[in-house]
């Protein structure tokens, strides 16, 4: 599943080609049919994210949902646009650009207030200029559940997913099994200061990129990462592989239904 970073980067991918103009709405797979009629040749107003959520505002007050899931794709191209494939949820297209979004999870057409509810059950994002760290902080310095599974819990913390969870821990050498309430104001401090670095730079780039400057490849003399997200990273799918910075093995285990990733050396109980 996508991590908050990248729906960031499509909102402004969204609003970079279509922001201020009124693009051909349509749905050849046929199950937005209803609401892409209503929409088609009205104005792209705003776009935003929150978490792993997308939204698309027409007019004033039509929003499109959108949450890509574990199967969601969108594929931006240079107008003319090829005929569709009988997958496309949704289209957008004008005389430059298209846009198509394919499996998702969630596309709909909801009103604000159906928009204000998801937003209050999501937690803050740090990609987001109205995020509270302090708000999360309450939440996880009460909580006796792992900050690793607390860091997955999108009413908790929106827009961490897997990546971003092990590396985080990693470069602030904290235990992923250490509960919430041992975790001190110093050390959240610093881990959402991290998040907010590390996912700004994730949105610029289009991927994940962990590693400081003194371990990258080049730096330590050492092949770069092969792997199909891409990016540099300390610990994620590098379980039995050794540790960049101590040597020692990396460990794999699952937690909150996704496999987690450590450095037993480095991230001491």
């Amino acid at each position: 599943m996508p991590e908050g970073h990248t729906i960031h980067r499509l909102a402004s991918d969204y609003a970079a080609r279509f922001s201020g103009t009124a693009p051909r709405v349509t749905s050849p797979q046929g199950k937005f049919s209803d609401a892409a009629d209503l929409l088609d040749k009205s104005v792209l107003t705003a776009t935003e994210a929150h978490g792993k959520h997308l939204f698309l505002r027409f007019r004033d007050t039509d929003w499109v949902h959108i949450h890509l899931g574990l199967f969601g794709k969108v594929t931006f191209g240079d107008a003319p646009a090829p005929p569709p494939t009988d997958t496309v949820r949704l289209r957008l297209a004008d005389d430059t650009s298209y846009v198509d979004l394919r499996g998702p999870t969630a596309c709909a057409l909801i009103t604000p207030d159906e928009k204000r509810a998801i937003h209050d059950r999501l937690g803050p994002d740090p990609l987001r200029d109205d995020a509270d760290p302090d708000a999360v902080y309450r939440r996880v310095s009460r909580s006796r559940t792992t900050i690793a599974a607390l860091l997955m819990d999108q009413k908790v913390i929106a827009g961490v997913g897997n990546v971003y969870r092990a590396e985080v821990l990693f470069r602030h050498g904290i235990d992923p099994y250490r509960a919430g309430k041992d975790v001190t104001p110093a050390e959240w401090r610093a881990i959402w200061a991290d998040l907010v670095e590390l996912m700004r730079e994730g949105v610029r780039n289009n991927r994940i990129d962990t590693v400081r400057p003194e371990h990258m490849p080049e730096a330590m003399g050492r092949p770069p990462r092969v792997d199909d997200h891409g990016g540099e990273v300390y610990v994620y799918r590098r379980a039995n592989l050794p540790c960049h910075i101590c040597g020692g093995e990396i460990r794999t285990a699952g937690l909150a239904a996704r496999n987690l990733f450590w450095c037993p050396a480095c991230q001491r109980a």
